[in-house]
């Protein structure tokens, strides 16, 4: 696999940090997870299967499972032999904290000079929020992209999904495996600083066009990509159901409404977002409300528009094109997972299900890192 031989000491919690290290050791790569005496948070977090959370089995596959308490010196020092033995270093502390504990780049990367040290914050290393507590949710309200999910009623709504936590653990991945490629020119690995914060700004090119252009907030019910045109947009079926437009280039504006007979409403919906889709908008919400959600997927069958239901999370797991491509796998203890969305013609990952039991590893990773620091 890619990231064979690759070594990986993760002392991230919760998502983002877990999540990376996931696609790592999916990949070929020995992730040792440095575990709190009371455990990964997420092992107690959330609906259990055959006796573990779904979130730790989610993000903690394939992992070893260390214990140490780094306020202990003999622990500490430890893990300082674990680290000499790694390519990869990554926490998620508030800024301030790994130094505090002796743990920062600059100790990491003074024992270890091709070490790979990466910090995933909420705000980053420096910077006037550095300090303050936040989770996703924070996080995005203060990159504005909470302002901008709205609801039926025009008011923010929680975004349901974890974009800050994702979009950073993402850019992370790249961090690391970009400054692993420079190492095998320079010799040295390098010191990352990924804040969720500056991550959910960067994922926003097409989203900045008001604010950068017009020198305005958006008006998300005038943008295109949050409600704004009438062929990017969620319309309830008879049922009770929904369905999506999702794309508005002429083309499928012209298919849809020369099927639907309303000619007329073309050039109107092929325009601009904005006031100019109502006519089109309008007469949709009435003829998607004509027809149940299953009905529409029969009447859309082969026509070139960018149609879609809004399946819910079990059927969009369950759909056949989710099996196909291997992203609902079920191992041979008959527990659901995650597949693997990387995939390799050749040198694919490969999805180890076993959990580590807490602190499983200890003994072992710190014998073997005593026993490589004395070869």
């Amino acid at each position: 696999m890619k990231l064979n031989g690759v070594r990986v000491l993760d002392l991230s919690l919760f998502l983002p940090g877990p999540y990376l290290t996931t696609v790592m050791s999916d990949h070929g790569a020995e992730v040792i997870k440095l575990e709190p005496p009371s455990g990964e948070p997420v092992r107690n977090i959330g609906p259990r299967a055959n006796g573990e959370s779904v979130w730790f089995r989610n993000t903690h596959r394939g992992k070893k499972s260390i214990v140490l308490n780094l306020k202990d010196r003999a622990d500490l020092a430890a893990l300082h032999d674990i680290a000499r033995t790694c390519d990869v270093m990554l926490e998620s502390f508030r800024p301030g904290v790994a130094e505090r504990l002796g743990i920062g780049a600059a100790a990491m990367t003074a024992l270890n000079r091709r070490l790979v040290y990466c910090s995933i914050s909420a705000f980053g290393q420096d910077g006037p929020l550095r300090d303050r507590p936040a989770h996703d949710l924070a996080v995005e309200a203060l990159a504005g992209t909470v302002s901008v999910n709205l609801g039926q009623d025009g008011k923010p709504t929680h975004p349901n999904v974890p974009v800050a936590d994702v979009t950073a653990s993402l850019l992370a991945l790249s961090a690391i495996l970009m400054a692993l490629y420079r190492r095998e020119k320079t010799g040295r690995g390098d010191v990352i600083d990924i804040a969720m914060f500056d991550a959910t700004l960067s994922w926003l090119p097409n989203a900045t066009g008001a604010v950068f252009g017009d020198d305005r907030a958006p008006r998300p019910k005038e943008e295109r990509q949050w409600g704004g045109g009438a062929f990017y947009n969620i319309y309830a079926t008879k049922d009770g159901r929904w369905v999506v437009l999702g794309g508005s280039e002429h083309k499928f504006v012209e298919t849809l409404l020369h099927a639907l007979d309303r000619d007329d409403l073309i050039a109107g919906a092929s325009g601009p977002p904005g006031p100019a889709h109502k006519p089109a908008e309008d007469f949709l919400r009435e003829t998607f409300a004509t027809k149940t959600r299953e009905e529409w997927e029969a009447w859309f069958a082969g026509r070139d528009v960018c149609f879609a239901p809004v399946l819910d999370l079990k059927e969009a797991l369950h759909q056949p094109h989710s099996v196909a491509r291997h992203m609902l796998v079920r191992d041979e203890e008959g527990n659901l997972h995650l597949g693997l969305p990387i995939k390799y013609r050749d040198e694919p990952g490969s999805l180890n299900p076993r959990l580590p039991a807490l602190g499983e590893h200890t003994a072992e990773v710190v014998a073997d890192a005593r026993r490589r620091a004395h070869d």
